[in-house]
C-alpha cells in the first residue's frame, strides 16, 4: 500500500452559510451554522487516506475538546496518529468560514497549537520520513518547520509535494528540496507576480518556479482544471464539470489525492487527472472533510467523464 506522510495543520472549522459575503462593517443574517473537522494538513491527510493510501499525519493540537475530537476523527479514518501531539499550553486551531450561495468562501484562521509545531517534534518521527513514499506539506504551520520537513525528506530521498497555502513568500533554500509545488491562482501570483489568467501566463509563471529549483509545477485553476509543467512537458488537465456547492477543501482534496496517486506510481499527468476529479467532487458538498471523496467515487467520476 502506498504510504503518504502529511505534516501540517489541524483546525476545527466553524462554518456559516450566508446569501453573500459581507462587506467591511456590514452585518448579515446567516442561514445555517455547523462545525466540522478541517485544517489544510488534516484535510489532505483525510483525502490521501480515502483515496487509498496508508497515511501518517504529524501535527500539534490543543489538549482540549476540539483537539480530542479532531484526533478521534482522524483515527476513524485509519490515519496513523502516533506523531500527533496534544499540547496542554496551546488551544487547538480554529477556522471561521463564510460560504455564500454560489459556493465561494472567505476564511479566517486562528492557528493555536499549529503555530507550535516544531522541528524538534519532527525529529521524533524521522523514521516515518525514511519509509514514506511521498511527503505532503502546506503553510499553516511555521515556515522553519516546513523547511526542516523538506530537508528531512530529502535526506531519505522521499519526494516532497508543497501546497503553498496560505499564500506567502518562500525561503530560497526550500526550492531544491521540492519534487512538486501546487499553487492555486492566488498563490501563483504571490510567488511569481504573474496572474495565471491565461494558459500563456500560467506557463510563464510555472517556468519561473522551475527556474528556482523545484522539479515540477502544477498550477490549479479551479473550474479550468490544472496546468502541469515539467522541464520536458506541459499538460492542461481539464476539470470534470460539476455544480459547485462549497469550494472549501477542494484544493486539499486535490493535493491529498495527488499524493496518493504519485505514491501509487501513477505518472504526473495521470495523477493530476485523478486529483482534479477529487477536487471537483469536493465542491459538490458542503464542509471540508465531510465533502472529501473516496477512491470509488473518484474513479466513478473519471469513468463517467
Amino acid at each position: 500500500m502506498p504510504h503518504v506522510l502529511v505534516v501540517g495543520s489541524s483546525n476545527t472549522d466553524l462554518v456559516m452559510n450566508t446569501p453573500r459575503l459581507p462587506t467591511p462593517g456590514e452585518t448579515l443574517l446567516g442561514a445555517t451554522f455547523f462545525s466540522v473537522q478541517g485544517g489544510k494538513g488534516a484535510n489532505q491527510a483525510v483525502a490521501a487516506a480515502r483515496a487509498g493510501a496508508k497515511t501518517t499525519f504529524i501535527a500539534r493540537m490543543g489538549n482540549d475538546n476540539f483537539g480530542q475530537q479532531a484526533l478521534l476523527s482522524l483515527q476513524k479514518e485509519n490515519i496513523h496518529t502516533d506523531h500527533i501531539l496534544l499540547d496542554p499550553d496551546w488551544p487547538s486551531g480554529v477556522a471561521f468560514i463564510l460560504v455564500d450561495d454560489h459556493g465561494e468562501n472567505s476564511i479566517i484562521v486562528a492557528s493555536g497549537a499549529n503555530a507550535a509545531l516544531s522541528p524538534i517534534q519532527l525529529e521524533t518521527a524521522e523514521r516515518v520520513f525514511e519509509h514514506a513514499d511521498i511527503c505532503l506539506l502546506q503553510l499553516e504551520t511555521p515556515i522553519d518547520t516546513v523547511l526542516y520537513a523538506t530537508q528531512l525528506a530529502s535526506q531519505y530521498q522521499t519526494p516532497v509535494i508543497l501546497n503553498p497555502a496560505p499564500a506567502t513568500q518562500l525561503p530560497s533554500e526550500i526550492w531544491p528540496h521540492l519534487y512538486l509545488i501546487t499553487p492555486n491562482e492566488t498563490e501563483t501570483e504571490m510567488l511569481t507576480g504573474i496572474s495565471p489568467n491565461t494558459d500563456q501566463n500560467a506557463q510563464r509563471a510555472a517556468q519561473m518556479l522551475l527556474n528556482r529549483g523545484v522539479q515540477n509545477v502544477i498550477i490549479t485553476l479551479g473550474a479550468r482544471g490544472a496546468l502541469l509543467v515539467t522541464p520536458t512537458q506541459t499538460h492542461h488537465i481539464a476539470a470534470p464539470h460539476v455544480t459547485p456547492v462549497d469550494t472549501t477543501a477542494a484544493g486539499d482534496a486535490f493535493n491529498g489525492a495527488l499524493a496518493y496517486a504519485l505514491a501509487n506510481d501513477q505518472t504526473l499527468p495521470q495523477a493530476t487527472r485523478f486529483a482534479c476529479a477529487a477536487g471537483a467532487l469536493t465542491v459538490t458538498q458542503a464542509g471540508a472533510q465531510p465533502a472529501i471523496p473516496t477512491a470509488t467515487q473518484i474513479w466513478q467520476l473519471l469513468k463517467n467523464q
